[in-house]
């Protein structure tokens, strides 16, 4: 791994009789490792993996025989930890936090639909109206916090 991109372009490591030929990326333990580094990469890929378990656990999360208290359990033990794998090794933007953040806010609004006052309507949560509701910290103060640690 190099950040210079024409770093042993051309060549390859040869140990004992095998040889390994450079490529741009690869998964290592669940992790995409770039030439580059590229943090942004991996979160793509994290919230690509965590959008397939939301999806996998949608009825679930949607049922109204669950309680809300059950609900955010699965998705702090089943969603949120495929998200943030490795997560302590990421250096975030604020970019890749608005990224984290419209995925929770997603993920949180299906716990609990609202219905207008006017129109008796079902209505999407705002996001002051989700943090009301689930005080717990959000993804990226955990990030932070891990990080510290």
């Amino acid at each position: 791994m190099s950040r210079d991109q024409n770093a042993g372009r051309n060549h390859s490591v040869r140990i004992d009789n095998s040889t390994f030929e450079r490529v741009e990326e690869f998964k290592y333990l669940g992790t995409t490792l770039t030439h580059q580094n590229s943090i942004p990469e991996e979160i793509k890929s994290r919230l690509g993996l965590g959008n397939a378990c939301y999806h996998s656990v949608q009825n679930l999360l949607s049922s109204s025989l669950l309680s809300k208290k059950l609900k955010i359990k699965i998705y702090r033990t089943i969603i949120l930890p495929v998200v943030l794998y490795g997560c302590e090794t990421w250096w975030l933007t604020l970019r890749e936090e608005r990224k984290l953040r419209v995925f929770e806010n997603m993920v949180l609004r299906i716990f609990e639909p609202r219905r207008d006052e006017v129109t008796g309507k079902l209505r999407r949560l705002h996001n002051e109206e989700l943090n009301d509701l689930y005080s717990s910290p959000n993804s990226v103060r955990v990030i932070k916090s891990r990080r510290m640690r």
